[in-house]
């Protein structure tokens, strides 16, 4: 069936309860104030600024009709493709633009209309994880990167593990010891980033084909614009001291999700999907 909801829908629960419609409903309406932004050219050869220019109702018409089309077909090709997980042509280019204009369009819209910020870019993180499933590909342990946030690590622990994870003693008294020893099991790469400049550092120096992040939403919605066409899976920290502190980890959600890119699609079904 053509119009199948996606196999790759992930549960809202592992997102703070924020549902794809959200991301869908704000696209829907960021396109529309585009779309009469762009009436603005429809409209420009019968002011008085276009009197006495007889090419300009050709060229006008031509950039205003061209556009709309182009912005409708892209917003609908990104919902389908959201939708049922199947993708149509020239979708790649659609996410990249719908990345880099819409989202932020997106956000500055939700801020207008009282929104929640932390709700919308955790509706960002979940269609971007969605499409990412269901665009996944076999990675190679050495390929798969996992990076943390520094937060993840013991506020009162004296070692620096942003440069050095190796120094790590594996104490127990955070996420990091049984994140190495995850990392050991499987054979992936692991780093700690202290902030979005050294997050982009290290992509660079170890050049993934895959990354999986932890991170609170803020960080993951702007690591996800940085790195594509880079896949990133974005997986939600938990703050039970409040942002940026002590930090924990969904241990085995993060176990499934990683187990789940070092195989072939194939070979082990999704998660079962929550309510949409």
């Amino acid at each position: 069936m053509l119009l199948r909801k996606s196999p790759h829908s992930l549960p809202p629960d592992q997102y703070g309860g924020a549902r794809k419609r959200l991301f869908i409903g704000l696209m829907l309406a960021s396109c529309v104030l585009l779309c009469l932004a762009l009436c603005f050219f429809l409209i420009l050869p019968w002011s008085s600024f276009g009197a006495g220019m007889s090419w300009l109702p050709l060229i006008s018409m031509g950039v205003g009709i061209g556009g709309i089309v182009v912005l409708t077909w892209m917003c609908l090709t990104l919902v389908f493709h959201i939708y049922t997980g199947l993708r149509l042509p020239g979708v790649r280019g659609v996410r990249h633009v719908t990345i880099r204009l819409f989202f932020p369009l997106m956000e500055l819209l939700a801020r207008a209309l009282g929104l929640d910020r932390r709700t919308v870019r955790r509706s960002f993180v979940k269609v971007n994880n969605e499409l990412v499933l269901a665009d996944r590909k076999p990675v190679a342990p050495r390929d798969l990167l996992l990076l943390l946030p520094h937060c993840v690590q013991r506020s009162a622990c004296p070692r620096r593990l942003t440069h050095n994870v190796e120094l790590c003693e594996r104490c127990g008294r955070c996420p990091v010891g049984a994140l190495l020893d995850l990392r050991d099991t499987l054979g992936i790469r692991l780093a700690i980033a202290s902030g979005g400049t050294i997050a982009r550092r290290i992509v660079v120096e170890i050049k993934p084909r895959c990354i999986v992040a932890v991170a609170c939403e803020r960080d993951l919605a702007s690591g996800i614009q940085d790195s594509y066409p880079l896949p990133v899976f974005g997986v939600l920290n938990e703050r039970p001291c409040g942002p940026c502190l002590d930090t924990l980890v969904p241990l085995e959600h993060l176990k499934a999700m990683l187990r789940l890119f070092l195989q072939r699609p194939e070979e082990k079904p999704l998660p079962p999907a929550g309510p949409r």
